[in-house]
């Protein structure tokens, strides 16, 4: 799929890339797997990173790794902050920040998620279920709440949730995780409808990749799959060429 990029922020209009123009792009869960390798990679191709995680050593760690890939070198391009996207509260205060810093994103990937120990419903115990729904589910929502009637003023942008194979099907000793994606994609679908025209909101299923969360349910057999790093390039790819057009879709990398 090659589609034309879309529009930059106004701040670095001017700077391209080889194959587009620079976008800032704002990734929660940044501080590991899938949102870490997909950070990295968006930094290697030039992009704004705009990161969130809970874990403050994490991103004390991911800071200068960004900025030894960063195209070109950059020790201030990125934003990192310690944001727990489950609370209203702290992703208000992000996006204020992220306003005052780096402008409305042009991209937005919702890949904070959380999975539960592998059980049955009935002996998952009621915090850990609400942890994954509270993560994956109204962490999104709130995302969503705060970064969308940004993007509404300038009428551009792509919303990434991530969902999962299992946000399409379903497995044993896994409900609470499944319930939650297949509620992603339910919720992508009702706010693509919102969305006006020049904007998208897609559901991105990763594919299976091997990272703590599947190791925590696979096991060992985790290892058999393919690795963030090796995930990340078809990843940003597909993200950095999806537009308006994209809205509403249920996608796969």
């Amino acid at each position: 799929m090659t589609l034309p990029p879309m529009p930059t922020t106004a701040g670095i209009s001017s700077m391209r890339l080889a194959g587009g123009e620079i976008r800032t792009v704002l990734i929660t869960g940044v501080s590991r797997g899938l949102g870490k390798a997909l950070a990295l990679e968006m930094a290697k191709r030039g992009h704004c990173v705009i990161g969130c995680a809970r874990s403050q050593d994490k991103l004390n760690a991911l800071q200068p790794e960004l900025a030894s890939v960063t195209n070109p070198p950059s020790e201030n391009k990125h934003l990192l902050m310690n944001v727990d996207v489950s609370l209203n509260s702290s992703v208000e205060e992000l996006a204020r920040a992220v306003m005052e810093k780096k402008g409305v994103p042009d991209i937005i990937v919702n890949s904070a998620g959380t999975i539960n120990r592998n059980n049955k419903l009935w002996e998952v115990p009621a915090e850990e279920f609400d942890s994954v729904i509270d993560t994956n589910i109204k962490g999104t929502a709130n995302v969503l709440r705060h970064f969308i009637p940004l993007m509404l003023e300038k009428k551009q942008g792509v919303i990434i949730n991530m969902s999962s194979s299992w946000g399409r099907s379903a497995a044993a000793q896994v409900a609470p995780y499944c319930t939650s994606k297949w509620a992603i994609e339910g919720l992508t679908r009702s706010v693509a409808k919102e969305l006006p025209p020049g904007m998208a909101a897609v559901a991105l299923n990763p594919g299976v990749i091997y990272t703590d969360m599947l190791q925590s349910c696979f096991g060992s057999s985790a290892s058999l799959y393919q690795t963030p790093e090796s995930w990340a390039p078809n990843a940003a790819n597909m993200i950095l060429n999806l537009t308006a057009a994209d809205n509403g879709a249920s996608l796969s990398v």
